[in-house]
């Protein structure tokens, strides 16, 4: 796979920039393009990518492009010898999609037809499609299994993530040279290691760990949790959260298995733990990692709210041989070390930090009571 070039389109958003790291890592070249929409730029250079470089060592090449310019796309497919794409492009916010759905329709779905026929041109025919599980919607048993039945998804960024799974099937079947797969993430959450590079929203925040740690850092005052009755052991919702190295390595994987499997056309991966965890153990396990109060209130369901959600992995382990490494007490220390080192995201400088790894400047009296559970299980929001 060595020396195999790349094409990551959103590169320089939360997952495309920590997979970029995977990818670089692994030997291969990048070249990234995005449009800042859900991302930071600085005079149209990608900040995110900017600090991949410095982690890695090695160059990305990066273009500031937008998947609807489709002769801008077309170039840059004629600039360089693409052996493989990986598409995260996408508008992504389930809220604003209710509320702007042309526009959602627009970006994704012909950003990424143009992608497609840009690949076509080229003769580039492995593509890697960042998918989502809300293309299964309410679940009909957990865990969720790849035959699942999708497509009754109950909001329009995650129908647009179905439609674009059912393109890439039609497009599959039409010519054997396509090799496709695409991989349903449950819940990324967590950052690097080294604290570099993380979950920077440019709009409201409505991911909840970024939510959480805005809490913690006191930006907000406290965390609402939607429902506290549902059939779950805490009564509060529950999800199946990834680490977003382990998510970014699943990337490494589905591109080996499209490298030496070339008759796969169309093929689909859950990308999660398979470990349920609740709202309250995310906020309990966040509270232990910063030692700082996370208040919440408590309000009714929200309409719509799915109770529970969480994938069967197996098939990722036995044909990608990979699984995800890291608990929910890892994802919370990597992203309370990126939120304390970045508390401004990537608008601000490391700060110094005590010995907690808490910023100097936070005054919020820490939280010491030590009732807390570990992190082998630990969930977001109902609304993801």
């Amino acid at each position: 796979m060595a020396g195999k070039t790349v094409f990551v389109t959103g590169g320089a958003g939360y997952i495309g920039s920590h997979c970029c790291v995977e990818l670089l890592e692994a030997g291969y070249n990048v070249v990234a393009v995005d449009n800042f929409a859900n991302s930071v730029e600085d005079d149209g250079v990608a900040t995110a990518l900017k600090r991949v470089e410095k982690i890695t060592g090695k160059p990305v090449t990066f273009y500031k492009c937008d998947l609807l310019d489709r002769e801008r796309v077309m170039k840059i497919f004629d600039q360089h010898k693409i052996d493989c794409v990986i598409h995260f492009a996408a508008l992504k916010a389930v809220g604003e999609s209710m509320q702007l759905p042309l526009q959602y329709y627009k970006n994704n779905l012909i950003g990424t037809i143009n992608l497609l026929e840009a690949m076509k041109s080229t003769n580039c025919f492995d593509l890697v499609f960042s998918s989502s599980c809300c293309v299964y919607g309410d679940p009909e048993f957990l865990p969720i299994t790849e035959e699942h039945p999708t497509g009754n998804v109950t909001n329009v960024y995650g129908r647009t993530k179905y439609f674009i799974e059912e393109m890439l099937k039609d497009l599959s079947k039409s010519d054997p040279k396509w090799n496709i797969i695409s991989l349903r993430y449950f819940n990324p959450v967590g950052a690097h290691p080294s604290g570099l590079i993380g979950e920077d929203p440019t709009k409201e925040v409505q991911n909840v760990m970024p939510f959480i740690a805005s809490v913690a850092l006191g930006k907000k005052p406290h965390v609402t949790i939607f429902g506290n009755d549902y059939n779950t052991p805490d009564g509060t919702g529950v999800r199946d959260y990834i680490h977003i190295m382990d998510l970014a390595s699943g990337h490494v994987a589905a591109l080996k298995k499209l490298q030496t499997t070339k008759d796969l056309q169309y093929k689909v991966y859950n990308l999660g733990t398979g470990r349920a965890s609740s709202v309250l153990d995310l906020i309990r396990t966040f509270e232990l990692v910063s030692h700082m109060k996370v208040p919440f209130v408590m309000k009714e369901r929200r309409h719509g709210d799915i109770v529970s959600m969480y994938a069967d992995t197996t098939l990722a382990s036995e044909e990608l041989g990979w699984q995800a490494r890291h608990d929910v007490l890892r994802m919370c220390e990597d992203f309370w070390r990126w939120q304390t080192m970045n508390p401004n995201g990537y608008k601000s400088e490391t700060v110094a930090t005590n010995g907690n790894g808490i910023p100097e400047k936070i005054t919020k009296t820490p939280f010491t009571n030590g009732n807390h559970v570990n992190g082998d299980g630990v969930k977001a929001s109902n609304g993801h």
